[in-house]
């Protein structure tokens, strides 16, 4: 188990082994996620943008500017 000591500026020293772990270094940004009261994960947050393509697939049909405009508008006005 790896420990670390909080400054009085709430800062703290991501031990090594974690940060290897995580692939994180120097300039890398990590995002603290509540998994339940009391409890927070860290995740790595220094994917590329190029990380996200394939994520959605691509349309059947192509969709128009002013397609996706009219669908926006539908949705907005039917949100609580």
């Amino acid at each position: 188990m790896s420990t670390s000591t909080l400054t009085s500026k709430g800062q703290v020293t991501i031990p090594a082994q974690v940060r290897a772990s995580l692939g994180v270094g120097a300039g890398d940004r990590i995002e603290f996620v509540e998994v339940e009261k009391g409890k927070f994960a860290i995740l790595a947050v220094n994917r590329s943008i190029q990380d996200l393509k394939g994520m959605i697939r691509t349309p059947d049909t192509p969709v128009s500017i002013a397609e996706m405009n009219d669908a926006i508008a539908r949705q907005g006005s039917s949100a609580k």
